[in-house]
């Protein structure tokens, strides 16, 4: 007998409500969920094929513990005694930053990897701290602390009101959206043209989302913080600028208009290949617009000067009085957040408090570079001790990161590796210890960090569609046993781990001031609390203590876990609202225009004036069906149009003597790859374009369908030297590469039988 159950989407960051239907214990078909709250019946080729990758047979099922070089299944008391033997050992001779951590994106979209890295990180107390931020992200948490105060404060385009939206290095239509969590934004952007509004892309590929743009504009990959600063240059020069309600929150406006004074649309024109005239354009739509936003993502990130892209698309909404308005760019605030302080002063945003040993990288955000990873583990010189034991949850640095051959054989040396992964893959291949945890459809969702980027406010939580499997251990219990074991706590109740993360918050909170629970009992509010288990009772203290929560009593009406429980398709709580002050953390309390590492930071932009490619430059792109490297197991996610091929223009082809189909070698530098080339002028002249996340191809996997088509890593055409100096995220798009036809080899002679 076949049954129904929700389950919030946990492939991307569109956060799309699912009905599964459930044969026994097997997920059989997904749908959107109609009545969801915030995705109403949205469902994409990830969401849809939830079942297959739910129930992929290569999903590890339980532990595995090397013994004699090889890996065998193992019980969980085996595999976690063999953890803490090989965890603490190494902490207690070489000291903590000897442990390092690596995160990967799944972390995001899972409850556990919400809840427990913290807590890991704070008991081994490692600076060894690297995720999938800097392959990604990190330019625009560092471009937000240094204007906000907080590396959290990050502003989405208010999809649903706008009047004009500008995207730049972005590609919603492929991607579902990234760092802005928006169910539906194909609708949302046909629905913003629909009500006459205007959608600007700024991509040197003609992809989907160009084209259905009203503008498209071909930029040359790397320079659009060049772009970017044309158009703030032209807003103060024709005397644009229109702060509003802004102006009493804003300081360092004079000064930043000094800063861009060089930045003219005719000095900006060559170097970004885009006329003066349309930059001109550009800018004068953005202030005439009745609203509008600026929107720039992993594009505008992964680029030598990612970090100023990052700020300059704030400054933007900042000078044309966007920021902070409906139908502008405004401060998601999620059910799970602290109740907000009071606004004022804050104590600002610090980069550079330690370094790497190696290389000497600051950190930013209390991570360092995934690009200094294999450095930091096989080269003894430097300050401190090399990295000897590794813990890696939900990650696959070995494709992630620059130069995976460097990191492969990196990870072979390590005195001890355990990795948290359903798979073994080209990363967890090399751990000591594997602990698998079950298949989404066997836990709880709700979205911590995501809800806190949502275009619109809502909560949600959906428990397990399906009962765990005989053998299963929840992943929650996963992480909080590996907390005790690798801080010498092995052996202890995993629901200790909660408990004291109970105790210290409302601890803190019943101290605080501005909190609904100030002067009370912090003993008292923990017996209040409901939920199952440890991580729901979590939760549930998250969300009375949060800003539309009950306060645990003090607001009736508010959130409680018991209230959204019996609300299962999730609860509205309305459009995003202007915020300002009170998310400003900076010293002086306001927007500070013009940071100091920004302002020293600009010389280098105006440097890149003059610079000219001589040759081809490599992009990354995105499929629809894809998400990084964890879903080309899934037969219905690949094959079709969701293949690793260098896509590069007629012209180029045609000068390389390239034919469709045929195989050319691309050069970096860090290596070389051998991919399959497709001519098709949907990218520029100038830029060749392949996928990331593929590269299936090293032995000792379980990756059947994943091994059997592998494609080739584009990070393996990196080196790792090419950051972005203020947030270390690795530069991915806009490097030059070496592109030439494979010559088919001369088949041989042979003999006639006799």
């Amino acid at each position: 007998m076949s049954r129904t159950a929700l389950r919030i989407c946990p492939l991307c960051e569109a956060t799309c409500g699912l009905t599964l239907t459930i044969e026994g214990t097997r997920v059989t078909a997904a749908r959107g969920d109609r009545d969801d709250v915030f995705s109403r019946g949205f469902v994409c080729p990830k969401g849809a094929s939830f079942g297959a990758l739910d129930s992929d047979p290569d999903r590890l099922r339980a532990p595995l513990v090397r013994e004699g070089g090889r890996l065998r299944e193992a019980t969980w008391e085996e595999a976690f005694d063999a953890v803490a033997a090989g965890i603490r050992p190494v902490v207690e001779r070489y000291g903590p930053h000897a442990v390092g951590v690596v995160l990967g994106n799944p972390n995001v979209h899972t409850v556990a990897g919400a809840l427990y890295p913290p807590v890991l990180l704070a008991g081994l107390g490692t600076r060894s701290l690297f995720t999938a931020s800097t392959v990604d992200q990190m330019p625009k948490h560092v471009s937000s602390g240094l204007l906000y105060g907080d590396a959290q404060a990050i502003p989405v385009p208010d999809l649903d009101r706008t009047d004009h939206l500008l995207l730049i290095g972005a590609n919603p239509l492929e991607s579902n959206g990234s760092l802005c969590t928006a169910p539906d934004f194909p609708g949302r952007l046909k629905a913003l043209k629909a009500r006459g509004g205007t959608l600007t892309v700024v991509d040197p590929r003609r992809t989907r989302t160009a084209k259905l743009a009203d503008r498209h504009v071909a930029i040359r990959p790397g320079t659009d913080a060049l772009l970017l600063a044309a158009m703030a240059h032209v807003l103060f020069d024709e005397d644009l600028v229109r702060l509003g309600h802004l102006a009493e929150h804003v300081e360092g406006t004079g000064e930043l208009a000094e800063a861009l004074r060089e930045f003219t649309p005719e000095a900006a024109a060559g170097a970004c290949d885009v006329d003066a005239d349309t930059i001109r354009a550009l800018a004068r739509e953005l202030a005439a617009a009745p609203t509008a936003a600026v929107y720039g993502r992993i594009g505008s990130c992964t680029v030598a000067h990612g970090t100023l892209a990052s700020w300059l698309v704030d400054v933007l909404n900042v000078l044309t009085g966007n920021l902070d308005r409906p139908g502008g760019a405004l401060f998601p605030q999620s059910a799970t957040d602290r109740t907000p302080r009071p606004a004022g002063p804050g104590r600002g945003f610090a980069l550079g408090r330690w370094h790497s040993r190696v290389s000497r990288h600051p950190e930013a955000k209390g991570e360092l570079p995934l690009s200094a990873l294999a450095e930091e583990i096989d080269t003894a010189t430097g300050e401190g001790e090399p990295i000897r034991a590794l813990v890696a949850i939900a990650a696959n640095p070995v494709l992630s990161a620059p130069d995976g051959d460097r990191l492969d054989k990196a990870l072979g040396t390590l005195d001890f590796m355990v990795s948290v992964d359903p798979y073994l893959n080209e990363t967890s291949r090399h751990a000591h210890v594997v602990l698998p945890p079950p298949p989404p459809a066997q836990s709880p969702h709700h979205d911590f960090a995501l809800n806190s980027l949502a275009v619109r406010h809502q909560v949600r939580y959906t428990r397990p569609a399906v009962p765990p499997e005989p053998g299963r251990m929840a992943e929650t219990e996963i992480l909080a046993r590996l907390v005790l074991a690798a801080t010498g706590m092995h052996g202890a109740d995993p629901e200790a781990v909660d408990r004291a993360v109970v105790d210290r918050t409302l601890g803190k909170a019943v101290k605080e001031p501005h909190s609904p629970v100030h002067g009370r009992d912090p003993h008292e509010l923990a017996a209040r609390l409901t939920g199952d288990d440890g991580p729901e009772r979590r939760l549930d203290m998250m969300l009375r203590l949060g800003p539309y929560g009950d306060g645990f009593g003090a607001r009736p009406d508010g959130l409680t876990l018991e209230k959204v429980l019996a609300h299962p398709h999730g609860i509205d709580l309305g459009p995003l609202r202007p915020r300002l002050p009170q998310p400003l953390k900076t010293r002086s309390g306001k927007v500070e225009l013009l940071p100091r590492p920004i302002a020293d930071d600009l010389p280098r932009l105006v440097r890149a004036l003059a610079e000219r490619p001589a040759g081809l430059v490599l992009v990354g792109r995105r499929h629809l069906r894809s998400n990084n490297s964890w879903m080309h197991n899934v037969p219905a996610l690949t094959g079709g149009s969701n293949r690793c091929t260098l896509h590069l223009h007629p012209e180029d082809a045609g000068r390389l003597g390239v034919r469709d189909g045929a195989e050319v070698r691309v050069k970096g530098p860090g290596g070389e790859v051998t991919v399959p080339a497709e001519v098709t002028d949907a990218v520029r002249r100038g830029v060749v374009s392949l996928p990331h996340g593929w590269g299936h191809d090293r032995p000792g996997t379980r990756l059947t369908h994943a091994s059997a088509d592998p494609g080739v890593n584009v990070n393996q055409l990196l080196d790792g030297s090419r950051l972005d100096p203020l947030s270390g995220n690795a530069v991915l798009n806009g490097v030059p590469v070496e592109v030439a036809a494979v010559t088919p080899a001369v088949p041989e002679k042979r003999g006639a039988l006799t």
